[in-house]
């Protein structure tokens, strides 16, 4: 009975590891001089100028996150595809239901304008 906690020590030790042991190394190796180069804001090496802190209209986040929501979704059709053959008709149905509601979730973005760039 032992021996299997003991596997589930010897996992939570080394997952432990696995995540704190990179970042001693990084701390430990890292360079700690302060000097004006560090603290600038890096703006593909031009020299920033103004106020780094800008806002930026919220169209932006609504037009990444339905990028990201649809790219997810489109992920589950490569399996799909892959095992076509054999799942047969029902898988069809199944998954033209999946795309008419990804269809309709993308008439629905497009209306609301979350689409538009500008």
């Amino acid at each position: 009975m032992l021996v299997d906690w003991l596997y589930v020590a010897v996992f939570g030790v080394v997952g432990v590891l696995l995540a704190v042991l990179p970042l001693a190394i990084v701390w430990l190796i890292s360079p700690r001089g302060e000097y004006p180069q560090k603290l600038l804001t890096y703006e593909s090496g031009v020299v920033p100028f103004g106020q780094a802190w800008s806002q930026f209209n919220v169209r932006y986040y609504l037009f990444s996150l339905a990028f990201v929501l649809f790219d997810v979704e489109v992920i589950y059709l490569y399996p799909w595809a892959i095992v076509f053959k054999e799942l047969g008709a029902v898988a069809f149905m199944e998954m033209f239901v999946f795309l008419a509601i990804l269809f309709l979730a993308f008439i629905y973005a497009w209306r609301k304008g979350a689409l538009e760039w500008v």
